[in-house]
């Protein structure tokens, strides 16, 4: 909806920058046109929303066709209606109203044509294991290199780490295109943190804070263990003292918020790194949620912050 609305206005500023030089007069052309404009799109929106079961049965055709018709409808009573309100004549429809109609929609429709193109099944299945398959490499050979330094000296401990590792392995092998409960992914990070727990010893220390956390969220697969896989490599090896990291996660106004801290070295050279995962995760973020979810980072004095935002959804899309 909101690219919709940007979009069309868009075509209405041109439009008003187009008929006249002065900016003032292109100014009370834009107000005057988007006046009518916006009346007319938030009234198509409604109309969609409404008919959105009944276009989705139609063919692909025709379903175009019946949205142009209901834009050129909904159009058609604004202008209408506006006219009689104001008694300005000039504002009925006309054919001249009725082709712009027609062009801006066959443009609006073009264009989700297009993203829906880009963002089909196929491809966005293709991108998914791509990126999941980028993820991979990191927690395993860590892990592995824990198991190994375990197996003589501590052979129990080794025992549990293998059946850690063993559980890592079966979500990385699994089909990770689906969306993921959150208490799952909080499982997995636990067995994670705890392979790196045998190896940094009390060098590490996580506070967790998910009291508040609804453990049936869905969230794209292993998007929690590689933020803080980055916040052990940069927060805590770094460190000559131990270190502590924090995990918040709540619910909030239908949003579900993941907040990673960690220590923040300022002469660690490695801390660059983080710029990979976190493109990483965004792509994934953008490929499940689009604009709704966001990812944001904060560097403070003595600590890194990765907040993550992202509906809550119980039920996959």
């Amino acid at each position: 909806m909101l690219r919709i609305l940007l979009g069309v206005e868009g075509l209405v500023w041109t439009t008003a920058w187009l008929q006249t030089p002065y900016l003032l007069e292109m100014w009370h052309l834009f107000v005057g046109y988007s006046v009518v404009v916006q009346a007319s799109l938030l009234l198509t929106q409604a109309g969609l929303c409404l008919l959105h079961r009944p276009l989705r049965r139609l063919p692909y055709r025709w379903g175009l066709a019946a949205c142009v018709a209901v834009a050129v409808i909904t159009t058609a009573l604004v202008m209408n209606g506006l006219g009689h309100l104001f008694a300005d004549n000039r504002l009925a429809m006309s054919w001249r109203e009725a082709v712009n109609v027609v062009a801006i929609s066959a443009l609006i429709l073009g264009y989700f044509h297009l993203r829906g193109r880009a963002l089909s099944p196929a491809l966005t299945e293709a991108r998914l294991q791509a990126l999941q398959a980028r993820i991979r490499p990191h927690f395993l050979f860590n892990s592995l290199n824990a198991v190994l330094s375990l197996v003589r000296a501590e052979p129990q401990r080794a025992e549990r780490a293998l059946e850690n590792l063993a559980d890592l392995f079966r979500v990385v092998m699994a089909d990770n295109r689906q969306l993921s409960p959150l208490r799952r992914e909080v499982e997995i990070s636990r067995q994670y943190l705890e392979l790196e727990g045998l190896r940094l010893g009390e060098r590490l220390h996580v506070v967790w804070h998910i009291d508040k956390a609804p453990g049936n969220a869905l969230l794209p697969p292993l998007i929690l263990q590689p933020l803080l896989e980055n916040a052990v490599y940069h927060g805590i090896e770094p460190a000559t003292q131990p270190g502590e990291i924090s995990v918040n996660i709540y619910r909030s106004d239908g949003q579900l918020h993941l907040i990673i801290r960690n220590p923040y070295q300022h002469d660690a050279q490695r801390h660059s790194g983080n710029k990979m995962a976190l493109g990483n995760i965004k792509s994934r973020l953008m490929l499940h949620f689009d604009v709704e979810a966001s990812l944001h980072t904060q560097i403070h004095d003595n600590y890194y912050q990765v907040h993550i935002t992202m509906p809550y959804r119980t039920t996959p899309p």
